[in-house]
């Protein structure tokens, strides 16, 4: 198996975890470590500017969602 074909088997199972619970990884969730782990690394590797062009444009989709499900203070 590539590294190719092993992000982007990461990257559905983040995608439908999110589209099937209505939330975000959680840190406080064991089972969900290695999901959010896994969106922090991508996002540190967009922000240096060091991710692969196609891996852009499918990490920008699951960041739109994950907008979608952000936590929101019930104070606000």
């Amino acid at each position: 198996m590539t590294q190719d074909e092993k992000w982007m088997m990461k990257y559905q199972k983040v995608m439908e975890s999110i589209k099937a619970h209505h939330h975000n990884p959680s840190r406080h969730r064991i089972e969900e470590h290695d999901m959010l782990n896994r969106v922090k690394a991508n996002r540190k590797l967009l922000n240096v500017g060091i991710m692969e062009l196609e891996r852009v444009k499918l990490f920008e989709k699951l960041q739109e969602l994950s907008e979608k499900y952000k936590y929101k203070n019930q104070y606000e």
